[in-house]
């Protein structure tokens, strides 16, 4: 399986089953984290993690402190896609594997700005 960007500019695969995703709140300046899944029942969530609070952005009463981080197992379906929406004001949403981030515009190859993402398990071909 692999994941798919889909952006006004094209679509880019990226043959992955786990992730990070990452982004700033563009307020707080807090950065919020995702761990996720790719797997046959669409985009699954594993855990969250924030760093602070901010407007949006309160931690849910099962969170824990982890080493400056509250951390949380969100309990929800897999998603057959999810839209990345980015207002443009504290950076772009990053995706990291194995070690590396990179911002979704350095993945798909061309600058995203404010526009929408869509995140989804790629069609087979």
């Amino acid at each position: 399986m692999s994941l798919c960007f889909a952006t006004a500019g094209g679509v880019k695969a990226l043959a992955l089953s786990a992730f990070t995703l990452v982004w700033t709140h563009s307020i707080a300046r807090v950065d919020w984290q995702e761990d996720w899944r790719v797997t046959p029942a669409g985009l699954e969530l594993v855990q969250a993690r924030v760093k602070g609070t901010g407007p949006g952005m309160e931690p849910p009463p099962e969170a824990r402190l982890v080493d400056g981080w509250f951390q949380w197992q969100p309990k929800r379906a897999p998603m057959p896609e999810v839209v990345l929406g980015n207002s443009g004001a504290a950076g772009e949403w990053r995706l990291c594997h194995h070690g590396t981030c990179q911002t979704l515009s350095e993945i798909v190859g061309h600058p995203i700005g404010a526009n929408v993402t869509t995140m989804k398990i790629c069609s087979d071909p």
